[in-house]
């Protein structure tokens, strides 16, 4: 997922229609995972039975098992888990081309229905070994029968603070499914189904965004205003849903004894409270390079007063697009050089039809890649108009592509990444395309296009997501504190903590106040939006290891990818130069951001000495 999460969209009106790129006809085959939707039938079924079969044999006696006949265990509850995660996957995969199919909608909530039916059987599992006494969690974690399994395990045991009992648990799960996983759906159709008026035209919540990075600063005032007068319209909705969402939230927090709303997120990054503070902290205290980026852009731009619609404009930028072609070919250039292995890989999204690339009513916004499971192939959505941030929409999730696509090796339940290690190949596929594009010309005026465009990227990975980080502390905090929320209360938190990033170099207008409202992140995965500054700046400093020392790094790099989540990561990054618990980590990442905007300023200077 990119930097601005994506939103889902959907539409029974006609949306605007985007010049031909060569990707309208790039759709994905889910043929890989089944011939037809009533053919996951069987799956569901068989994993029922399994999962049955599983309980019947199994609860109560986890502690028991000696390490072969535990890891036989894992290998069947692995086993029901990739059905039902085909399945899920499926579903889920179908439903995002046509959000608006009743059909397809209908199939989605019944395989979610029916997945946590499957779950309830299988729940004792989770709960038995996060209630192993210490010593015997130990024996098990270090038998040479489980080593396949060991991280699973050791990420299992995290919780056992705040697992609950096996009845209390299947009440949660089966209340989930009406509950925050309804909420969030009715967001996702909802901003789906949103069209926003401009010029004439009904737009999407993605399409009239997209109007932001125009050359033409009247058009991305208009489209601007068009984005809050449609968020308006559904102000009611939506604050309910993120009241509801919030409390639901904090009721789970007390239930399960966690000390702060993003403690069950730390610890499913698998991170240490302190070091997502010290994060957090050293972002917020380097404040002053947002501020000394966009006075330099207004310079750029030749304007008196940077406005918040202003942040994405192009400098010196013609309307550049790339078709599909181009952008395929790029991209796999740039990951062929750092390593043929990559190319291959990422090849294999385009040959096999893994990729589902144009824009279209009824799809779901923004783009993702979906890991599916190992026992298939990850799958690419994007909503591809051929701009260049579209050329790194397509380098980033292929970037995911690859890592999941690795990682299968290790097993299902060893494959995922914590969010914090998530971004990493996605960031790094950005820089690899990014450093592409900068070889390509010595012209200053080009290169310094290039560089703002990158910088504005960074800028909204690393400092915006620590903003956002810091309003969905403020509005976990006060719906804990006050009870539930106005809109005016969410939107006077918003501005507090957007307004502090900028520093008085960007002027937020009186419409940005609603523009919290649309960022799904906030309600599908409380505590995400760290992620994305953590991934960057760690990906900043592996880059630059790789710059001054390339001999070697592309292998070990690779290492990483297919280790997936087989090991803290700490332990998974450090044969890279990496060191997670080390403060000044995150200082030489943004080390790295300060000297982009050196180069920058350098530039400009550089630019303004040479005719047009």
């Amino acid at each position: 997922m990119k930097a601005a999460p994506p939103t889902a969209e959907a539409s029974s009106q006609a949306s605007s229609s985007p010049s031909p790129t060569g990707a309208e006809t790039v759709r994905w085959a889910l043929g890989d995972l089944y011939d037809e939707p009533e053919a996951l039938e069987d799956d569901l079924q068989t994993a029922a039975e399994e999962a049955a079969r599983f309980a019947e044999r199994h609860r109560g006696r986890v502690a028991d098992l000696a390490p072969g006949e535990l890891a036989d265990a894992l290998a069947t509850y692995e086993a029901v888990q990739e059905r039902v995660g085909r399945a899920s996957t499926y579903a889920f995969l179908r439903w995002s081309t046509d959000t608006n199919d009743p059909e397809r909608g209908a199939l989605l909530q019944k395989v979610k229905e029916t997945a946590t039916q499957i779950e309830q059987q299988l729940l004792f599992l989770n709960v038995e070994i996060a209630r192993l006494p210490d010593e015997r969690a130990d024996e098990l974690i270090a038998a040479e029968a489980l080593s396949e399994y060991r991280h699973f395990l050791e990420t299992e045991r995290l919780e056992k603070e705040h697992v609950l009992s096996e009845p209390e648990e299947k009440v949660l799960s089966e209340k989930n499914v009406t509950g925050r996983s309804a909420w969030t759906r009715f967001f996702d159709e909802t901003m789906g189904a949103a069209r926003f008026a401009l010029d004439g035209e009904e737009l999407t919540r993605s399409e009239v965004s997209k109007k932001l990075y125009e050359p033409d600063r009247d058009l991305r005032r208009r489209a601007a205003l068009a984005l809050t007068e449609g968020l308006e319209e559904r102000q009611r909705e939506l604050t309910y849903v993120f009241n509801t969402v919030l409390a639901d939230k904090a009721g789970s927090d007390r239930l399960r004894s966690y000390d702060h709303w993003l403690e069950e997120r730390n610890l499913a990054n698998e991170v240490e409270d302190e070091t997502v503070q010290a994060l957090i902290e050293t972002v917020t205290g380097r404040y002053d390079l947002v501020a000394r980026f966009y006075r330099l852009k207004k310079d750029l731009l030749g304007l008196d007063e940077m406005m918040d619609y202003d942040r994405y404009a192009p400098v010196g930028e013609a309307n550049t697009e790339y078709a599909w072609g181009e952008a395929r070919d790029l991209v796999l250039g740039a990951y062929g050089d750092f390593a043929p292995k990559m190319r291959d890989v990422a090849g294999r999204f385009f040959e096999g039809r893994w990729i589902d690339a144009p824009p279209q009513a009824g799809k779901r916004g923004g783009a993702f890649s979906h890991g599916a499971v190992p026992g298939a192939h990850p799958y690419v959505l994007l909503n591809y108009t051929g701009k260049p941030r579209d050329v790194q929409t397509l380098a980033h999730e292929l970037g995911h592509g690859v890592h999941q696509y690795l990682a299968r090796e290790q097993g299902l339940l060893q494959a995922g990444t914590p969010l914090t290690t998530a971004e990493t190949a996605s960031v790094f596929g950005e820089m690899l395309v990014f450093r592409r594009l900068l070889s390509r010309t010595d012209n200053p005026r080009d290169r310094l296009r290039l560089l703002v465009s990158k910088i504005d990227d960074m800028l909204a990975t690393v400092f915006r997501q620590v903003a956002m980080n810091r309003f969905e502390d403020a509005i976990h905090t006060a719906r804990r504190e006050e009870g539930e929320l106005a809109p005016e209360r969410f939107s006077e938190l918003w501005m507090e903590t957007q307004q502090a990033m900028f520093d008085g170099s960007v002027t937020l207008g009186d419409h940005y106040r609603r523009w919290w409202s649309y960022v799904p992140h906030f309600l599908h995965t409380p505590g995400y939006v760290y992620a994305y500054a953590f991934g960057e700046l760690l990906v900043l400093t592996l880059y630059a290891r790789y710059e001054a020392e390339p001999e070697g790094f592309p292998a070990r790099y690779l290492e990483l990818l297919e280790a997936g989540g087989s090991d803290w990561p700490h332990e998974l990054v450090a044969p890279l130069g990496a060191d997670l618990t080390d403060p000044a980590f995150w200082q030489e990442g943004l080390g790295k951001i300060e000297a982009l905007i050196q180069r920058a300023e350098a530039l400009a200077e550089e630019a303004r000495s040479q005719p047009a």
